[in-house]
């Protein structure tokens, strides 16, 4: 156990020195997906302070965007050119129609999308229709939660769980995803670039 929390933590902290190195160029690193009446005030804002203080830069709506920000462009650009999405899914999640078109183009984009069954088991998410969406909107917003609920994620019971413990799991996990992404990033641009030698 004291291995693994000393190796996760050099891995902070080299990809926390890339990550200044580079802080200038990408706007933002994780897109954080929630319903703010039920997580907004626990797990999302825990998780988004954590990330900053990783060095990170997660985008959370009550937190990158201000009064007169148009919040349609905000939040797809920020969903567009993040790396990883997480999804706090929670009880009552797909009644809002944000929650659902977000996540749906974090689906659409290809993103890894973390989810985090906050309260809530995969099986209880369904896409009500309300008689607000359209046809269309629906088939894509149940497609995008298929998608999430058929991804391993982190689950977490708000009355038995400790906070501290899912937002350092997810945090982690974050980590990984987002290091992996990098790697993956460098050798196809090594690829790219390299020219073949001529003897």
């Amino acid at each position: 156990m004291q291995y693994r929390s000393a190796a996760m933590n050099l891995q902070r902290q080299v990809f926390r020195q890339n990550r200044l190195r580079n802080q200038a160029i990408k706007p933002c690193d994780v897109f954080i997906n929630h319903r703010g009446i039920d997580t907004k005030r626990k797990v999302a804002t825990l998780l988004y302070d954590h990330l900053s203080r990783l060095n990170l830069r997660p985008f959370l709506d009550n937190k990158n965007m201000k009064p007169g920000d148009k919040l349609f462009d905000n939040i797809n650009r920020a969903i567009r050119n993040c790396k990883v999405g997480v999804a706090v899914f929670s009880p009552t999640y797909c009644q809002s129609y944000f929650c659902l078109h977000e996540l749906a183009l974090m689906m659409e984009t290809k993103k890894k999308v973390i989810p985090i069954f906050c309260d809530i088991k995969p099986s209880q998410l369904l896409v009500i229709d309300d008689g607000k969406c359209s046809a269309n909107e629906l088939r894509r917003f149940s497609w995008a939660l298929e998608e999430a609920k058929f991804t391993v994620g982190l689950t977490f019971d708000s009355l038995k769980g400790n906070w501290s413990d899912i937002v350092t799991n997810a945090s982690d996990i974050i980590i990984r995803s987002l290091m992996e992404i990098d790697y993956k990033e460098q050798r196809h641009w090594r690829r790219q670039n390299s020219t073949p030698m001529l003897i």
